[in-house]
C-alpha cells in the first residue's frame, strides 16, 4: 500500500500566481483524478486542494439538509462561504497549479513568497510559511494539554485503584 498526500514542501509563488507542486503530490493527484481538483479556502486561512470525489464526499452530508436552507440563516451563510471560496483546477503535468487572486488574498501568499504544502492523506493544504508555523504551534499546545489531562486522568485511576493496607 503507498501512503497518498503525506509529506511536505516548500515552493515558491511565482509571478503569475502559480506554485510547483513536489512530484510525489503530483503523482498522487494524477493517479487518483487525473490532476482535475477541486480548490477549497478552509477556515484557518490555507487552500486545500482535494479530488473531487474527496470534496464531493465531504460535503455530502452537510448538503443533506439541504431543506433547511430556506429557513436557516447558518446554512445558507456556510453555502456561500463554500460557494465563493470553491472552483474547480486542474495541475499540469508539470505539477503547477494557478492560485486565483482571491484565494492567494485568502490565504496570505503573495508572489515572490514561500508556501508551505502539506499532504493531509485526502489532498493537500497550501499555507502562508507564517499561517502554518502558528497552525503547528497550536496544534502542539494542544497535544501537550491533551497529554498532561491524559497523565493527570491516569495517575487519579490509579491512584484510585489501589488496595487499602
Amino acid at each position: 500500500m503507498m501512503l497518498a498526500f503525506c509529506g511536505q514542501d516548500r515552493c515558491l509563488v511565482d509571478s503569475n500566481g502559480r506554485i510547483r507542486l513536489a512530484q510525489h503530490f503530483v503523482d498522487d493527484f494524477l493517479r487518483r483524478c487525473s490532476g482535475e481538483v477541486v480548490m477549497h479556502g478552509l477556515p484557518e486561512g490555507a487552500i486545500a486542494l482535494y479530488p473531487e470525489e474527496v470534496y464531493a464526499e465531504m460535503r455530502r452530508q452537510e448538503l443533506q439538509a439541504v431543506g433547511e436552507i430556506a429557513s436557516s440563516f447558518v446554512m445558507r451563510r456556510s453555502l456561500r462561504r463554500f460557494g465563493a471560496l470553491t472552483q474547480p483546477e486542474t495541475i499540469s503535468r508539470q505539477g503547477r497549479i494557478t492560485l486565483p487572486v482571491q484565494f492567494r488574498e485568502f490565504a496570505g501568499l503573495a508572489p515572490g513568497r514561500e508556501a508551505c504544502v502539506i499532504g493531509v492523506e485526502v489532498g493537500v493544504e497550501i499555507w502562508s510559511v507564517e499561517r502554518y508555523l502558528a497552525e503547528m504551534a497550536a496544534i502542539d499546545e494542544h497535544l501537550q494539554k491533551k497529554r498532561q489531562q491524559e497523565m493527570l486522568a491516569d495517575l487519579q485511576q490509579n491512584f484510585n485503584h489501589q488496595p487499602e493496607k
